[in-house]
């Protein structure tokens, strides 16, 4: 008797493991950790969101109220019809971001095939050298780049942000360590046939790269669209101000415009939203496809 209720307690425990495995344990507990880790990081959002259809007098109350009692779309109106100009704003972005976006796609791809494909002389060091430029802060370059804008005379211009926009050295990495995956014996195919380097880049590397070219496109708009200190230093007119510019026109002398700036604010993430939904799929593929090789 005592052995059958022995083997009976025995069983019920190995049940007990098989239905709470511990990888599966670990597994529900980081979801956890990172479900509430999210919620963590999108409150700021849904706060903005929120604030843009507050009255100024609901702004600060305590404790927050997440859903306004009248939603108000005064803010949202004003800021696209208002004096503000941020219309003009949100067009400026959408060129810089747009222009600087397709160009470093396609300069970065050629220049890295030419370092993954094309052998020459003193390639891997040039190479080395091109990288180490990443770690030479951006902040240092203000000054030789603003004088060599004024001598140019493409100072207070959309160029100023648009031509450096389109050399991106992360992206040349990027690309390169795509095509380094790609087997040779694709091209040296190609080559025994006749085809020449344009033509192997533009027919077949080029479709094989879909995946690395639209995270880079991604990655690239994000950069172009939010930043803030170029468009600082080299625009004076407001006309050319993008949107991180813009938003300084709702911080007044003795207050801040909280509503307006949370309109706008919510208006300039939908490009990146929408830039984000179309390419989600390419950026985990893209990434695992130019994983670092040897």
């Amino acid at each position: 008797m005592a052995t059958v209720q022995s083997d009976i307690r025995a069983s019920a425990k190995v049940r007990t493991k098989r239905r709470f495995p511990l990888p599966t344990l670990i597994k529900a507990g980081t979801t956890l950790i990172m479900f509430i880790l999210g919620l963590a990081m999108i409150m700021p959002f849904i706060w903005m969101i929120s604030t843009s259809f507050k009255s100024p007098a609901e702004v600060f109350e305590y404790p927050i109220r997440w859903i306004p009692s009248h939603f108000n779309m005064e803010h949202h109106i004003r800021v696209w019809t208002g004096s503000m100009g941020f219309a003009t704003y949100y067009m400026n972005s959408i060129k810089v971001a747009v222009v600087c976006t397709i160009g470093a796609t396609l300069l970065s791809s050629l220049a890295a095939y030419s370092f993954a494909r094309i052998t020459f002389k003193g390639r891997d060091t040039l190479f080395l050298i091109y990288l180490s430029m990443m770690m030479i802060p951006p902040q240092v370059l203000f000054v030789p780049k603003f004088i060599m804008f004024e001598w140019v005379g493409i100072y207070n211009t959309l160029w100023a942000l648009i031509l450096p926009g389109m050399i991106s050295i992360f992206g040349v990495f990027l690309m390169r360590q795509f095509f380094i995956r790609i087997p040779a014996e694709i091209s040296e195919s190609a080559f025994m046939d006749g085809a020449g380097h344009y033509r192997i880049f533009l027919q077949l590397m080029l479709p094989l790269a879909k995946p690395a070219m639209a995270t880079l496109a991604i990655i690239d708009f994000s950069w172009h669209w939010n930043d803030y200190e170029n468009a600082l230093v080299f625009l004076t007119d407001r006309k050319l101000y993008t949107i991180p510019l813009g938003l300084q026109n709702f911080i007044m002398e003795f207050n801040v415009d909280y509503n307006g700036m949370m309109a706008a604010a919510s208006a300039a993430i939908l490009p990146m939203i929408l830039v984000f939904m179309l390419g989600q799929k390419f950026i985990i593929q893209g990434i695992s496809n130019t994983a670092v090789k040897g």
